[in-house]
This record gives structure tokens, C-alpha cells and sequence, in this order.
């Protein structure tokens, strides 16, 4: 198969041309190739590349050199030259082995999804937080791949020993690496326990957290229902911190709304392992908020993947609701009518327009008082004036009088019990 070249006329100078390689193996597992390389057009172009050509290969076996063929090596290295790129960008992970073979063969720097993936995060890091997180995963993938980094070494100088003076510098790099890892490790604890901290005076409030594909509208979703500037960009991953805001708008209780990092296919291990502590505000949710771009051509395929994470991070048993969203950009809303017809406990929305807001507003509520436990609370008449304050903690189902005391059956929040208990002072 031949490469495939994009419009070179739109090709921004000031940025490092790169070409896009996908393969396509047997097992058939994953997106299509095609699809797959759109995306890492996108995540190219977001970590500030100019994608100029794309070439692909199918595989019955990955060649352990060189990833692909020989053939199509060579194929790619024509492709290198024809278009003075600067950089090969790989869909799949490869070995350090196979990026230093490509790198020699092909005269140009050889990167992976991966590494593209963590340039973004970098380049988005924002807080101390996110910054140590990006920077530990950056440093864990970069570890193995140290050789090809100081192999001028040997090349620049000849002669007895010179060999040895490459090696031991390459083993004072990676003592280096190792320590500034440790350093980051400990620090992100620290971080961990302090979040961990803040989670646990959250705990008596209901937590509802926004996950889903990166770029699919969580943010917006999280500004229309809470009021909050959250940063909104039409990019992959503009958002990387938690932000957990109190939900103010038209709730009758109080809930705790938080948007989490977008979820990708083939996210890098040691990013995923670096954002524990951003990832558990998911796991400690209540109620998963699941956001799909309906509009995007492949909206199944990413919710497959949010689901597969999700379920990775033992999120299976949450519950969730799954909202459509970008409604507006779909032209034939017979399409849309068909998806509530698959979907008929989903919620479809757009952001843009604040179309279905007040459909998730109630199913967030009824998810809410699905949870609620039966309480009763016995006052006296002059005690009425603790009511407006229970009803703040509670849903007051019935009210019943008798002669000197009046009986409210309630339905509360398990968490506000004891609250609710130090407030009555003993009258529980």
C-alpha cells in the first residue's frame, strides 16, 4: 500500500512535519487502522506537529527490529525524503530497540503514541499536581530508551576506553533518572494522602463524576451545571486536573460534581498509573456521568473505551447514567430518535445550546434518592422551628401531629444521620 499524503499547502513551517504509521494485524483486535490514525492525526497536530503523509501496513507478525518490513521500511524512508520530514510517529508502542534501528534506517526521530500522548500532558500540565504526574510517566518511558540518547558517545570519540565512558555515562543518567523518579514518587504521595485528606470531609456529600473520551464535552457539561469556568477547548486533554465544584443549579440537595481527565485509546500505562490520585475522584464516586459526543462518526467505538477503562478501575458496579451529547450537530434528528429509542435511560443533551440540561438534573436526583434511607425524627412543638434546617439534610416524606410532638418520616442521606442527629441535640 501506497502512503497516503495530506494537503502539504496548509503545512504550518514553524512546525516539525511528522508522518503518521498504523499497522493493521491479523488478530483484527482494536480500531481500524484508518480510524486509529485519524485520532493520531488529531493528538499530532494537538501536540503541535504538522501531519503531512500517513502510510500503513498489514502484519501477520510485528518485525522484532523493526516493527514493520523491510520492504515498507524502506517505503517509509522514501517517504521521509520526498517530504523533509522530521519526525515518523508511530500508533503503536514500540521497543526502544525498534525506535533506535527506525531511527538509524530512517535519518529522522522516531517516536510512538505514547510518547505524543505525554507531550500533550505536558503541554497542559497545569497544577504542581499534574506536572509531577506527567513528568514521573515521562521519565519512567523515557528510562529503558536511554541508549540511543548517549550513543554519540561513541561515535564522536574513538579509542581504548571510550566505550567505557559511554557506558558509565549512560549508567550515571539512569541513576539520575531513578532518583528524580523516587523524589517524584514520594512527592505525589504526599499529594495522594493530602487529596485523600480532602475526599474524606466530601464523603457525607453525594459525588457525581463526569467521565468519558477526551473532547467530548465534560467540561462544558460541568460549567452548564455548576456555574464554574473550567477551562473549555476544543482540543484532546485541555483538562487534566479534577475540579470539583458544588452543583447550584436548580438541585433541591446538595451534590458534589467533578470532571475528570479524558479517557483515550491505548493510553500509556505509566500515565494512567501516574493519575491514581486523579483517577480515584472517579472511583469514589457515587454516580458515573457518562459524556458521548453523539456527533462523532465513531461515538460507539469510544464509549467502548471509557467503558473498558471504567471497568479497569473497578467501576463496574457504579451507577451510571450515559448522556448523548452535541445533539444540535446532528442534521437528521431521526438519528436522534432512533438513539433514545437504544438508549431509552440515556440522557441527550447539548451543551451549547443547554438543551436536556433538565432532563439530567432529574435523573441525577432520582439517582440520588434511590440511595436515600427511611428515617423517622420525633419533635417537640417547640422544636417546629428545626424543621427548615432537617429539610436541608432530608426529604421530609411525611408529617404526622399529635397532641405535644409531631412524627417526620424521613428519607436522608446515610452520611447525614449523624449530622442530622447533632442537630436535633439529643431530640432523635
Amino acid at each position: 500500500m501506497k502512503p497516503v499524503y495530506f494537503d502539504t499547502q496548509k503545512v504550518n513551517n514553524h512546525q516539525p512535519r511528522a508522518i503518521l504509521v498504523g499497522v493493521e494485524t491479523n488478530q483484527g483486535t482494536g480500531p481500524p487502522v484508518g480510524d486509529s490514525l485519524d485520532e493520531l492525526s488529531g493528538l499530532a497536530t494537538t501536540a503541535h506537529y504538522d501531519p503531512v503523509a500517513h502510510l500503513t501496513q498489514r502484519l501477520s507478525t510485528i518485525h522484532p527490529k523493526t516493527y514493520l518490513g523491510s520492504g515498507k521500511v524502506e517505503e517509509l524512508h522514501q517517504a521521509v525524503k520526498h517530504h523533509d520530514a522530521e519526525i515518523v510517529i508511530f500508533d503503536e508502542n514500540l521497543s526502544p530497540a525498534q525506535t533506535r534501528n527506525l531511527e538509524n534506517l530512517l535519518k529522522c526521530n522516531v517516536v510512538d503514541r505514547s510518547w505524543i500522548i505525554l507531550e500533550i500532558f505536558s503541554d497542559h500540565a497545569r497544577t504542581s499536581e499534574a506536572k509531577t504526574q506527567v513528568e514521573l510517566a515521562r521519565l519512567k518511558y523515557s528510562l529503558p530508551r536511554l541508549t540511543r540518547m548517549w550513543g554519540h558517545l561513541s561515535r564522536q570519540r574513538g579509542g581504548i576506553g571510550m566505550r567505557d565512558v559511554g557506558e558509565t555515562q549512560i549508567q550515571l543518567d539512569r541513576r539520575m533518572i531513578r532518583d528524580q523518579i523516587s523524589k517524584l514518587t514520594k512527592k505525589l504521595n504526599r499529594i495522594h494522602k493530602e487529596k485523600q485528606t480532602q475526599r474524606k470531609s466530601r464523603q457525607t456529600t453525594y459525588q457525581v463524576a463526569l467521565v468519558g473520551y477526551t473532547n467530548v464535552g465534560k467540561s462544558t457539561l460541568m460549567n452548564c451545571l455548576t456555574g464554574a469556568d473550567t477551562l473549555v477547548e476544543n482540543k484532546l486533554f485541555a483538562t487534566l486536573d479534577a475540579t470539583v465544584r458544588k452543583v447550584k443549579k436548580n438541585f433541591p440537595y446538595p451534590i458534589l460534581l467533578a470532571d475528570t481527565v479524558g479517557l483515550i485509546d491505548k493510553l500509556p500505562h505509566d500515565l494512567v498509573a501516574s493519575f491514581k490520585s486523579t483517577l480515584d475522584e472517579v472511583r469514589n464516586a457515587d454516580l458515573l456521568v457518562h459524556v458521548i459526543d453523539i456527533s462523532h462518526p465513531h461515538y460507539r467505538r469510544q464509549m467502548a473505551t471509557a467503558e473498558s477503562v471504567l471497568n479497569e478501575l473497578g467501576m463496574h458496579d457504579t451507577p451510571t447514567v450515559n448522556v448523548f451529547n452535541k445533539i444540535d450537530r446532528i442534521e437528521n434528528q431521526q438519528d436522534v430518535e432512533e438513539m433514545r429509542r437504544l438508549y431509552p435511560d440515556a440522557v441527550f443533551v447539548s451543551c451549547r445550546k443547554e438543551l436536556g440540561l433538565d432532563d439530567l438534573r432529574r435523573a441525577i436526583v432520582h439517582h440520588y434518592e434511590a440511595r436515600l434511607v427511611p428515617y423517622q425524627v420525633e419533635l417537640d412543638y417547640t422544636r417546629s422551628d428545626l424543621i427548615p434546617e432537617i429539610r436541608k439534610h432530608a426529604l421530609v416524606v411525611d408529617e404526622r401531629y399529635h397532641d405535644e410532638t409531631m412524627t417526620l418520616d424521613l428519607r436522608i442521606w446515610p452520611h447525614h444521620k449523624a449530622r442530622l442527629m447533632e442537630l436535633l441535640n439529643g431530640y432523635a
